[in-house]
């Protein structure tokens, strides 16, 4: 079957180091987990971060990216259902496959049940290198207030926003540089108060959405000019 792929700017790093990781193994012979999809150079149309802080526009873009997709026989969406934008999405003239998980952080995590777990316990704001480099992390939110507003205020509503934070949690992949990261964001803990932790991730979650199998547990299978139906609409 021949399988394009949408996904999230965010995820990048990740998807682009499963690709080239797991195409082949050591001996340079093709993985075995090869079975289930095409290989070769991988058709990714990828969207811009920061799109999951509107669920609306990003339900309208990924249905417009979704309309434009031909010449496939699967396409298979690298994002989480990010409030609900995945409601009412329609299948092209393949199948389209889409991760029950509430979002990018729960890919990370393995599943929204360990992501829940964490949160339950934990009052953190989760960040890795690819929403470091978003358009709309805290930081990048952060610096456009105090420019608009000026540090005293900025301060009051960063406070306003993100006091209820306890932990600047940063997702440890397994990809990247975390040493890096944790000195990148010395000065989000600095000004923010937001203790950093440095939180183990996995892959796993993103490895099965790419290669399969997909049950209808974790995964919304659509055939051809199929409808996703959730419980509650966009926010």
């Amino acid at each position: 079957m021949r399988t394009k792929y949408l996904a999230c700017e965010t995820l990048r790093d990740e998807i682009e180091y499963i690709f080239h990781s797991e195409s082949r193994n050591e001996n340079g012979q093709k993985a075995a987990s090869e079975k289930s999809v095409n290989f070769g150079k991988p058709e990714i149309i990828w969207l811009e971060s920061g799109l999951h802080n509107f669920p609306k526009k990003l339900h309208n873009r990924l249905q417009e990216s979704i309309d434009q997709v031909t010449d496939c026989d699967r396409l298979i969406l690298l994002f989480g259902r990010c409030g609900n934008s995945s409601n009412q999405l329609k299948s092209g003239s393949f199948e389209l496959i889409i991760p029950k998980a509430d979002d990018c952080i729960s890919l990370l995590f393995g599943s929204d049940q360990a992501r829940n777990a964490y949160a339950g316990a934990n009052a953190a704001y989760y960040l890795t290198e690819g929403w470091m480099r978003g358009e709309r992390n805290v930081w990048v939110e952060y610096q456009y207030t105090v420019e608009k507003y000026g540090e005293k205020d900025a301060k009051v509503i960063a406070d306003m926003m993100y006091g209820h934070y306890k932990q600047l949690a940063l997702l440890d992949t397994g990809v990247g540089n975390i040493e890096e990261l944790v000195e990148q964001t010395a000065v989000i803990e600095e000004t923010l108060g937001l203790k950093r932790t440095v939180i183990p991730a996995t892959l796993s979650y993103l490895k099965e959405l790419i290669y399969g199998p997909w049950d209808r547990e974790r995964y919304y299978i659509l055939k051809p000019f199929e409808e996703v139906t959730l419980s509650s609409p966009l926010g």
